[in-house]
């Protein structure tokens, strides 16, 4: 949508009556909410959604010592 249809679109919401508008703005909040919410999620969106879950660790690291721990741990399974 161009910004001119949407200047176009506010200036006949201002022509509307008060209950008008306000029957126009919950429908569009209303239809924003269903649209947003059918949409799939990306990767991206997740993106500094948990910060600081690693005390400030970077993933790679914090997934590297993992499996290291991970392989100090069956080894010292293995030799008992």
């Amino acid at each position: 949508m161009t910004a001119g249809t949407l200047q176009d679109l506010m200036r006949q919401a201002d022509s509307l009556s008060p209950d008008d508008q306000l029957r126009l703005a919950e429908y569009l909040v209303s239809r924003a909410r269903t649209t947003k919410a059918r949409l799939p999620r990306r990767w991206q969106d997740l993106c500094g959604i948990a910060p600081n879950l690693l005390g400030g660790e970077d993933a790679q690291e914090w997934v590297s010592r993992g499996r290291r721990e991970s392989d100090e741990h069956r080894k010292a399974q293995l030799k008992q």
